[in-house]
Parts: C-alpha cells; sequence; structure tokens
C-alpha cells in the first residue's frame, strides 16, 4: 500500500468482551459500549447453528434500528461453526446490516492432512464471500503457533490459501502467549493481515508468558490441534496499557505496514468487578497512544 493512502488503524470492540451483558439486554449493553467511545463493534455468535446473524437472537432489521440509535456499526463478526452449507443465510444477515468482514474465530487442526483440508475450505469460503462483496478472514489462538515437522501451523495457512481470498485478524496477546513476537508476524504477514485483536497480559499472572512451557509445541499427529485449558488463567489477562505488551509498537507496526483497518479490544476475563468498568478502562488506555483513528 502506498504510505499515501494508509489511515491509522480505527479502534474496536469485540463484543465477547460484554458476553454477560448482552445475554441480558443487547440493546441496553450496544448502548453503552458505544457511549464509552466503542462505536466499531465485532459479533461474537458462537451459535451460528441455530442463529445465522450475529448470536443476539434477533432480526437484522431490528439489529440495524439499535446500531442506529447508538451511533455504532458491525465492523466484523466471528461466526462459529462457519459451516458451508449455512453461508447463505450468513450471508444475507451480514448484508443486510452493513457488515462486509466475515471471521472465523477458531478451527483445530489435527495433522498436515486436516490442515491442507481446512486450507481448502477457507478458499472456497473466501471465494463465495467475495462474490458477494464479503472478506473472508481467520482468527487465530496459540495453536496456529504450534508446528508439523518444524514448520508454524500459521505459515502453512498463509502459504496454501489465496491472499485474494482469505485474510486473518492477528490476536496479537495469543501469538504472544505462543512465544511469537506480533510485530515481527505482522512485518512478515504484511497485507495478509486486515484485523488485528488486542488485550494486555497482567503483570502480576503466576502463569509463562509462554504456552508452550506448559504443553507441546510440534504438534503430535492424532491429538488436538489446540490449547489445553490448564494453559489459560483468567488472572493472565489486563486492561488495555496496564499489562506487559508492547502496545504502542504493534499499533505503530501495523501503520506502517497499513493494510489492517482495526484493532479491536478483546477482554477474554477481567479481574475487575464487572465488564463494563473493564472496558471503560481499556479505552482510557487506548486514548495514550497515538496512531489511533477516533473518527
Amino acid at each position: 500500500m502506498k504510505e499515501d493512502e494508509r489511515m491509522p488503524l480505527k479502534s474496536g470492540i469485540q463484543l465477547y468482551s460484554v458476553r454477560n451483558s448482552l445475554a441480558e439486554d443487547p440493546a441496553k449493553t450496544i448502548k453503552k459500549v458505544a457511549e464509552t467511545g466503542y462505536r466499531n463493534l465485532e459479533a461474537a455468535n458462537h451459535s451460528a447453528e441455530k442463529d445465522p446473524g450475529l448470536g443476539f437472537g434477533i432480526s437484522s432489521k431490528e439489529l440495524k434500528i439499535i446500531l442506529e440509535n447508538a451511533g455504532a456499526k458491525i465492523a466484523s463478526a466471528h461466526i462459529h461453526p462457519l459451516h458451508e452449507s449455512a453461508l447463505g443465510e450468513i450471508i444475507d444477515y451480514n448484508l443486510a446490516i452493513g457488515n462486509k468482514n466475515i471471521v472465523d474465530p477458531m478451527e483445530t487442526f489435527n495433522g498436515l492432512e486436516d490442515l491442507f483440508l481446512k486450507c481448502e475450505k477457507f478458499n472456497r469460503i473466501g471465494q463465495i464471500l467475495k462474490s458477494e462483496g464479503l472478506r473472508f478472514i481467520y482468527h487465530n489462538h496459540t495453536h496456529e503457533f504450534q508446528t508439523i515437522g518444524g514448520k508454524l501451523i500459521m505459515d502453512f495457512l498463509m502459504e496454501r490459501t489465496d491472499p485474494a481470498l482469505v485474510s486473518f485478524e492477528l490476536d496479537t496477546f495469543w501469538a504472544f502467549r505462543a512465544g511469537v513476537d506480533p510485530i515481527e508476524l505482522i512485518s512478515r504477514y504484511k497485507d495478509r493481515i486486515m484485523l488485528l485483536h488486542q488485550k494486555d497480559m497482567s503483570k502480576t499472572t503466576k502463569s509463562p508468558v509462554n504456552i508452550f512451557r506448559i504443553q507441546q509445541r510440534e504438534q503430535q499427529l492424532g491429538l488436538r490441534g489446540d490449547f489445553r485449558p490448564e494453559a489459560v488463567s483468567a488472572e493472565d489477562f489486563a486492561e488495555i496499557g496496564t499489562g506487559i505488551m508492547e502496545i504502542q509498537a504493534i499499533i505503530d507496526k501495523a501503520n506502517e505496514i497499513g493494510a489492517a483497518e482495526y484493532i479491536i479490544l478483546e477482554q477474554d476475563f477481567t479481574q475487575l468487578p464487572s465488564e463494563m468498568e473493564s472496558i471503560r478502562l481499556s479505552m482510557e488506555g487506548f486514548r495514550k497512544y497515538s496512531g489511533i483513528n477516533w473518527d
């Protein structure tokens, strides 16, 4: 991308960060989130087999009204499971609300054959979405930084998917927890990275930064390619700017490359009394960094 075409990252929030509030009252929660300063929302639909929308159990027409009243928009949507057979309804819903980014939040990779089949699936989904004016994006956790035969699963994903059809949402926290430098990954993968997920890691947690000190980095064939729950603690998570991650450097590198559009808060867990207090503190943290577009 030419330097004069680059735009600073826009801030956003993954609504999983306020999932408990959202379950009680979607409209009220979205309004509060927007008032906190997050107007670019990323949905987290983990029940796509029952709901082709955004997991709120409400129609696209009703959601549009809620968003308009809050002065917010859906910038992207995590949809899981993302089955090819359900793409028609998913596409219709997201086009109706004006969302162009469809994200597969996680797959597992059980050896090379399964990994290659998933890459073929990603290309097929990407082609279908592209034909409708949408973008397919894959989101990482730590297990994409396992190796098979000494090579990162993430590198296989990059090499065996079509850049015109498949983009990526780099979760910098999970990359960091995999013992990989997210800043180096942004430099390496360049314009394949269209979205960033940002959390922060607590200064006080007793967990090791690198999860692979607990589990195997080289994936053992026949085992599920995923991180084990015991490798992650709620105490590992901190609000933006209160932990140990080099967030300004991440922002700077993403803006230097110029491909990523959003840096999106995802607060998996908080040690504060409420979700809303947590995202407010993270907004204060974000506003201390340079290189973010607040329009």
